[in-house]
C-alpha cells in the first residue's frame, strides 16, 4: 500500500470540507437550520420535510444538472469551475435558482426572513458573477458566510427556540477551515477568501434585517 504522506492527507481533508460545505448546499442547511431550530418547528415535520426537500432540488439539484449539461456541451471544460472565466454562466444559473426558490417560499406562506435569505442569497450570487468576470472571488465563502448571517439573524432577532451561540461558534469553525481548505488547494487566496465571506454574510444579513 502506498504510504500517504501529510500533505496528501491535508489534501484529502480539504476536499472533504469543499465538497461537504459545497456552496450548493448552503441554502439547504439554511433551511434545515430555520425549520428545526427556530418557532417554524411546530411546522408538522413532514411538512418542514417536503420544503426543505423542494428547496435542496431547485437550490442544489437544478444548478448540478445546468453545470453538467454546460459541460457536456463543451462550453465549460471543468465541472469544478476551476477557470474564472467559465463561471459566470453557472452562477446565472444558480442566480435564477435562488429566486426561484425564494417564489416558492413565498408562495407558501414562509415568513419573509426565510425568502429574503434566498433574496440575499441571489444578490451574493449576482455581486460573485459581476465580480468572477475580473477577479476569482470565493464562492464556497459567499455560501458558508450567507449561513451564518441567517444564524446570526435568526438569534439577534429571537426566532429561536434553542441557543445558536453554539451554532454560530460551528458555523465560524467550519468557516475557517472552509477557507484555510480553499487556500491549501490553491484555489483561492486571502483576499478572494475573505471577500468572497464578506459578499455572502452582508447581502445576506443586510438583506433579511431590512426587509423582513
Amino acid at each position: 500500500m502506498k504510504k500517504i504522506n501529510g500533505d496528501s492527507i491535508v489534501y484529502v481533508f480539504a476536499r472533504i470540507f469543499s465538497t461537504v460545505l459545497s456552496p450548493l448546499l448552503m441554502p439547504t442547511m439554511g433551511i434545515f437550520i430555520a425549520l428545526w431550530a427556530t418557532v417554524l418547528c411546530y411546522i408538522p415535520a413532514g411538512t418542514r420535510l417536503v420544503v426543505m426537500l423542494v428547496v435542496f432540488g431547485i437550490t442544489c439539484i437544478m444548478p448540478m444538472v445546468a453545470i453538467a449539461v454546460l459541460h457536456n456541451l463543451k462550453i465549460i471544460e471543468d465541472k469544478r469551475l476551476v477557470k474564472r472565466e467559465e463561471r459566470w454562466l453557472p452562477y446565472i444559473a444558480t442566480v435564477l435558482c435562488y429566486i426561484c426558490s425564494a417564489i416558492y417560499l413565498h408562495h407558501i406562506h414562509t415568513p419573509q426572513w426565510v425568502v429574503m435569505f434566498m433574496v440575499g442569497g441571489a444578490v451574493a450570487c449576482i455581486i460573485s458573477t459581476v465580480v468572477t468576470l475580473w477577479w476569482k472571488i470565493s464562492a464556497h465563502m459567499a455560501g458558508i458566510g450567507g449561513l451564518l448571517a441567517l444564524v446570526v439573524h435568526i438569534h439577534i432577532d429571537g426566532y429561536n427556540v434553542v441557543d445558536m451561540k453554539p451554532l454560530i461558534a460551528l458555523v465560524v469553525l467550519l468557516a475557517g477551515c472552509l477557507g484555510s481548505s480553499r487556500i491549501f488547494m490553491g484555489r483561492h487566496t486571502l483576499w478572494q477568501v475573505l471577500m468572497g465571506f464578506a459578499n455572502g454574510f452582508l447581502m445576506v444579513y443586510l438583506t433579511c434585517t431590512l426587509f423582513s
